[in-house]
């Protein structure tokens, strides 16, 4: 994988390598970008904005550790609404603020879901407010 192409930009190795250290560490610094790919800061953040223009990146982001904040315990939600009730659950699973992330996904299920709790019955309180609507299949995270 020397050259990735999307529609507005080539991306090279030096891209990649920029992409995958923002990706681990969105804070790194462009110094030490550059200094870890053997570019100017100056061609550093040049690239850096041109892959923000093109669309490659989309945004900075933090990631939280759920277990950090009581939510000790996550999940994954197979949901598949009865007929009719997909715009039902999908605002369900829109309020429930234990759902992480959420997606639209082709096969038997309509939706996967990821679901951060503090406890066991936690999990079944947010299952109990999606089941009237549609059918789950639970899979509790181990590691």
């Amino acid at each position: 994988m020397k050259n990735l192409r999307n529609e507005d930009a080539d991306l090279d190795a030096v891209d990649l390598k920029i992409l995958r250290l923002l990706e681990k560490d969105a804070r790194t610094s462009t110094a030490e970008l550059a200094r870890a790919v053997g570019l100017s800061a100056p061609s550093v953040a040049e690239r850096i904005r041109k892959l923000q223009e093109n669309g490659v990146i989309e945004a900075y982001t933090v990631r939280i550790n759920p277990a950090a904040l009581g939510m000790k315990l996550s999940a994954w939600l197979r949901i598949r609404p009865v007929p009719g009730q997909l715009s039902v659950v999908a605002d369900i699973i829109r309020e429930l603020p234990e759902i992480a992330q959420c997606d639209r996904v082709t096969g038997e299920d309509c939706f996967i879901a990821l679901a951060h709790v503090g406890s066991v019955s936690e999990l079944e309180r947010v299952i109990d407010r999606i089941i009237p609507y549609a059918m789950t299949n639970t899979a509790i995270i181990q590691s």
